[in-house]
C-alpha cells in the first residue's frame, strides 16, 4: 500500500494551498503522488452533502445530528475511493495528499456533541469509515491550527472576493469555536500533528507553513523507506 497524508483544518485555514505546495514538492522529488479533495463537488455522491451545506435539513448546522450527517461524508469518501484512487493507492511508493477526510467529521460533527459524547463518537466514527466502510486510515494527519476569529475573518474575505456564498458552517461564530476545540481534543488524543498557522491575530506566510508540514512528511516518508 501507499501512504496517506491527510490535511485538515478550520475553513479558512489554507487546506488547499498547503496541499497544493506539497503536491508540487514531492512531484518534484520524484515521489509518485496523487491530490485528492473531500466533498468531491464534481461527483454525484457529494449531493447529500451539499443539500446539508446549502441547509436544505435545517439553516444552522445542529438541525442535522452528528451521525447522520457524518454519513453523507463518509460515502462521499467511499465512492471516490472505489471509483477514483483505490488502484493508484495500492501501488508500491505511492502518496496520496487528501484536502479533508475522515477527519473533517471528527472536527464539524464531533462539535455538535457535548464533551461527555465525543469518545462514544469518534469510536463510532473510526470503525465506521475505516473499518466497515473499508476506507483507508490515514498514515498522517496534519491538523492546520488557526484560531477561530482569524478563520472566520478570512472566510469572510474570500467569500467577498469570490462572490461565493458562505454555507452554514462558515456563518455560525459558534459553531467555528466549538470545531476548533474539537480538533484540539481530537489532534491531542488521536495522534494528528499540528501545525500552527498564525502568530497573534495574523496568518503565517504560506511557505512558513509549508516548512512545517514538509518537514512532518520527510519524517513519515523516511522512516518508510
Amino acid at each position: 500500500m501507499g501512504k496517506l497524508i491527510a490535511i485538515d483544518g478550520l475553513d479558512g485555514s489554507g487546506k488547499h494551498t498547503q496541499c497544493e505546495l506539497l503536491y508540487e514538492t514531492l512531484k518534484e522529488q520524484g515521489k509518485k503522488v496523487r491530490l485528492i479533495s473531500f466533498p468531491n463537488y464534481d461527483s454525484d455522491s457529494s449531493s447529500l452533502v451539499k443539500m446539508y451545506l446549502h441547509g436544505d435539513f435545517g439553516t444552522n448546522p445542529d438541525d442535522v445530528n452528528p451521525y447522520a450527517s457524518s454519513t453523507f461524508y463518509a460515502v462521499d469518501r467511499y465512492a471516490d475511493y472505489k471509483m477514483n484512487w483505490k488502484d493508484f493507492y495500492e501501488e508500491e511508493d505511492s502518496v496520496i495528499i487528501a484536502d479533508r477526510y475522515t477527519t473533517a467529521n471528527a472536527v464539524h460533527q464531533l462539535a455538535k456533541l457535548d464533551h461527555d459524547y465525543w469518545e462514544p463518537f469518534l469510536t463510532w466514527l473510526f470503525d465506521f469509515e475505516y473499518n466497515k466502510m473499508g476506507i483507508p486510515k490515514p498514515d498522517l494527519v496534519l491538523f492546520l491550527e488557526m484560531k477561530p476569529e482569524i478563520s472566520q475573518r478570512l472566510v469572510k474575505e474570500r467569500a467577498k472576493e469570490t462572490g461565493r456564498e458562505v454555507d452554514i458552517h462558515e456563518i455560525n461564530t459558534d459553531y467555528i469555536n466549538r470545531c476548533y476545540n474539537a480538533a484540539k481534543y481530537t489532534s491531542d488524543n488521536y495522534g494528528w500533528k499540528r501545525i500552527v498557522c498564525f502568530e497573534g491575530k495574523e496568518l503565517l506566510s504560506k511557505e512558513d507553513i509549508h516548512e512545517e508540514i514538509e518537514k512532518e512528511v520527510t519524517y513519515l516518508l523516511d522512516i518508510n523507506r
